[in-house]
């Protein structure tokens, strides 16, 4: 795995709330064009900072969302290709992860999956066709 965090996502339970927060509140730039009905994506130097409903977000996991089963916080790591996430799930799993969620099609377009680091936290493993990974 290529030492990079694409997108940091925080699941929120008031999206229009946090985007003010972090739009007008902090100034971060909200991407153009964003569909800021269901998600928001801020980017930031390095890395992106995504919104996203707490609820969706654990349903995407599939982990409960109470509990000790979600935190409200997944790392990204986004991938030139399909066949660059099932690999990187692999040696996640080969290095002591869990496997949470095998690589499947998703309804935004891409491929992704979710294993978590032996402490828990969540990572999303994604090939985003709209991404550019240099």
């Amino acid at each position: 795995m290529e030492p990079r965090i694409s997108i940091i996502t925080l699941g929120v339970t008031d999206l229009p709330r946090s985007i003010e927060f972090y739009r007008d509140g902090l100034g971060l730039p909200l991407q153009d064009g964003e569909d800021t009905e269901s998600i928001a994506f801020f980017e930031l130097k390095g890395t992106w900072l995504a919104l996203y409903p707490r609820d969706a977000l654990a349903d995407d996991a599939q982990v409960p969302t109470e509990g000790s089963g979600f935190s409200g916080v997944t790392l990204a790591h986004n991938c030139r290709t399909r066949e660059e996430v099932d690999a990187v799930l692999d040696e996640a799993v080969t290095a002591g992860a869990t496997l949470v969620k095998a690589a499947e099609d998703v309804f935004w377009g891409g491929y992704s999956g979710y294993f978590a680091d032996p402490e828990g936290h969540l990572w999303e493993v994604a090939w985003n066709p709209y991404f550019h990974i240099e």
